[in-house]
């Protein structure tokens, strides 16, 4: 795997590139000297282990022939004060929807993911308490 990123001139904007071929600007906060004009880098660490672990539960209910329709993954994080300011509690919240989905299973999928699939969790995991919870939704 692999990423370039390459600081914008005139700012704390950054744009990333990554080794499939796709480019994400980030950008810093206006009081450290950023324009507000992206997420910043940490939203995005966030935001890719929330993309990691949704992908992983999706993957395994569609394996298991579960009919899962629709999967949401709100995340809520803690940081340090100091530097460096690690996540030090994240929060993952499932809205599951499918039709007949059991919660053991939900379970089990979220398990999987958090134990074994998830990357980026798990490796967050070294510096952060990680807490989980969800909700299935019926779909119509």
């Amino acid at each position: 795997m692999e990423c370039k990123v390459k600081w914008i001139e005139g700012g704390m904007s950054f744009l990333a590139e990554t080794g499939s071929n796709h480019a994400v600007l980030m950008d810093g906060a206006p009081e450290a000297g950023g324009r507000n004009l992206a997420p910043r880098p940490m939203e995005l660490l966030l935001a890719g282990t929330g993309g990691c672990t949704a992908f992983d539960v999706v993957a395994i209910l569609k394996k298991g022939r579960h009919a899962v329709t629709g999967c949401e993954v709100n995340l809520t994080a803690e940081r340090a004060d100091t530097d460096p300011k690690v996540f030090t509690h994240i929060h993952f919240h499932f809205r599951v929807t499918g039709k007949g989905l059991k919660p053991e299973v939900v379970t089990r999928a979220i398990n999987l993911s958090k134990e074994k699939y998830c990357s980026a969790s798990i490796m967050l995991g070294e510096t952060a308490k990680i807490t989980h919870d969800f909700e299935i939704v019926e779909a119509a």
